[in-house]
């Protein structure tokens, strides 16, 4: 008995996608299949896949097999239930896009496809690579690849610096990536109302270095790497965040492709605009999943008289957040406030050994910035709070190549502990924020937990605004490591959940945070972003995977408890 209805399980299995095919295709299932023979019915092509892929798909997950890396192909199995096209499918809208643009344009090389299918500053991947990778030029381009694959229900991915964290990139559902390196330009720079028109494949450190002879700079300073179109897309930020603000605020107005070609202007080019639904920061930090930026007007500001730095240590992070606390309360004007633990100055110490070597322990560096004046009284005010604090060996940058030197330390952070990777070892980031008071609290329980879990990690973050990072060396083959980074960082979005923070404070949501975002918000609240996608995107086509999962609207359900306990809460509300 056991073993019929296992046959007839795996039988409807295959049945499924079928369905649902002549479902699409109005054809009728009056009739099972029983009723009628294989031998009378005439399959077409795109049918015949349908059931083969079924077939294969079917027995792979019956049997159990995983293929090898070796083994993964572009479209390594159909998306049963997922509502995308076929193999043929996506087979097809390359040879499509290769016909409307040009040869140049689509490169489906297995090197370049594996370059794309996840970032190497991500450790949330998929088996799946992109069956093309496609490079446009203009808005046009884009137009042309959002109708086709919208045509032959293929999913886009949209790509340009690739130095996301979170698993943007990825191709869960396989697909098309939008590779926007080649949309590289600045259009237009107003200098006098202090806004650039760019593409989304200028990288900020370029568009900097252009536009500098203008007196002007745009000041959201992420990884060195970042390009515009990923920058609009997760809603950036970087050390200048306390001074500057985020993404959002340096927006004007988007051209944005939609999942159907359709091509929108969120609004015009005034600073301040009260006519109609604000569309620009919808698309701000919307991973993708709406649309695709082809270009962003950019508010600029003015390139500071001087610029100075300064870096001073603690006896512990517990102090160190502290002082950053008294600091933002003094009113200090800092164009910067950025933390490192003792771990992170050894690493930097192990990095660069024939630099300045640097004291191992807990310390903030500070970036100061308006005319020499007031540069020298606000650095002046943030010594003595830091004192105040248990701050020691504050070190003070009297020349603009001193404070080049001091701030080395903070940019090479991160390619510091790049450096130290071995085999099997692989980088893992991730961030929370919480508001500013709970700083010092979740900081140190944290990095106390990750001591605790013998995992070799540091802490850094942008404290001026309760954001802070936790980077993680582990072993990919140790199964124990990556069941302590999972545990990790359960325990430190929890935390941040339980004293009204976020689950991510710049990096985004992608693939990996869609559980915590629904710890973090409610139902209904959810489901207004999901009706929002579905509006832009019935199909599910723009990037799916991230943020959320499902095409449906959820019901609404206990919203989940964070797994921190009140009674730990109130130690970190004592501490």
């Amino acid at each position: 008995m056991i073993g019929r209805l296992h046959r007839l399980r795996f039988w409807r299995d295959i049945q499924a996608p079928l369905a649902m095919y002549e479902r699409r295709n109005g054809q009728s299932r009056s009739k099972s299949l029983s009723q009628r023979p294989v031998l009378q019915h005439k399959w077409s092509g795109k049918q015949c896949s349908v059931l083969i892929g079924a077939f294969v798909t079917t027995t792979t997950l019956w049997l159990g097999y995983k293929p090898r890396d070796s083994q993964l192909k572009a479209h390594s199995r159909e998306f049963i239930g997922s509502g995308y096209g076929t193999v043929h499918d996506y087979e097809n809208a390359t040879s499509e896009i290769r016909k409307a643009l040009n040869e140049e344009a689509v490169s489906t090389a297995e090197e370049t496809r594996k370059a794309h299918g996840n970032t190497a500053r991500s450790s949330h991947e998929t088996s799946q690579l992109p069956t093309a990778v496609v490079y446009p030029k203009t808005t046009e381009d884009v137009c042309t690849i959002a109708r086709i694959c919208q045509k032959n229900k293929v999913p886009m991915v949209a790509y340009s610096g690739g130095s996301s964290t979170e698993g943007h990139c990825s191709l869960p559902y396989g697909g098309i990536t939008i590779n926007f390196t080649r949309m590289d330009r600045i259009l237009d720079l107003h200098g006098d109302d202090m806004d650039v028109v760019v593409q989304p494949g200028v990288n900020w450190m370029d568009l900097n270095n252009k536009i500098k002879d203008s007196g002007l700079f745009f000041p959201i300073d992420p990884g060195p790497t970042a390009m515009i179109g990923g920058m609009v897309a997760t809603n950036c930020s970087g050390t200048h965040a306390v001074r500057y603000g985020t993404m959002k605020d340096w927006v004007i107005n988007l051209t944005v492709v939609l999942a159907d070609g359709t091509v929108i202007k969120t609004r015009r080019r005034p600073r301040k605009s009260s006519a109609g639904y604000n569309l620009t920061t919808l698309f701000v930090g919307s991973e993708g999943t709406l649309g695709m930026v082809t270009e962003a007007t950019l508010k600029l500001a003015v390139i500071p008289q001087v610029t100075s730095v300064a870096v001073t240590t603690f006896p512990t992070i517990h102090d160190a957040a502290k002082a950053a606390i008294r600091i933002m309360r003094a009113g200090v004007p800092v164009g910067a406030m950025e933390i490192m633990d003792e771990v992170q100055m050894s690493i930097i110490n192990r990095a660069c050994k024939k630099g300045h070597q640097w004291k191992e322990a807990p310390t903030i560096f500070f970036k100061f910035t308006g005319t020499h004046a007031g540069v020298k009284d606000d650095a002046n005010i943030v010594e003595s709070l830091s004192r105040a604090s248990k701050g020691r060996d504050f070190e003070f940058a009297r020349t603009p190549e001193e404070a080049v030197a001091l701030w080395s330390a903070r940019k090479e952070a991160l390619w510091s502990m790049l450096r130290l990777l071995k085999d099997n070892q692989r980088f893992w980031g991730t961030d929370v924020a919480v508001p500013l008071s709970r700083l010092p609290d979740i900081i140190e329980v944290s990095k106390q937990d990750m001591d605790r879990l013998g995992l070799f990690a540091s802490i850094l973050g942008h404290v001026g605004d309760g954001n802070f990072h936790a980077n993680i060396i582990y072993d990919d083959c140790s199964q124990e490591d990556r069941a302590k980074l999972e545990k990790s960082m359960q325990d430190m979005i929890d935390r941040a959940l339980g004293m009204e923070g976020t689950c991510s404070g710049e990096h985004g949501v992608g693939l990996k945070k869609k559980a915590y975002l629904k710890q973090e918000l409610d139902v209904e609240t959810i489901n207004i972003m999901k009706r929002i996608k579905m509006a832009l995107d019935p199909q599910w086509l723009m990037n799916p995977g991230k943020v959320f999962d499902q095409h449906t609207i959820d019901t609404k359900e206990p919203k989940q408890e964070s797994h921190t306990s009140k009674a730990e809460n109130k130690t970190f509300q004592g501490s």
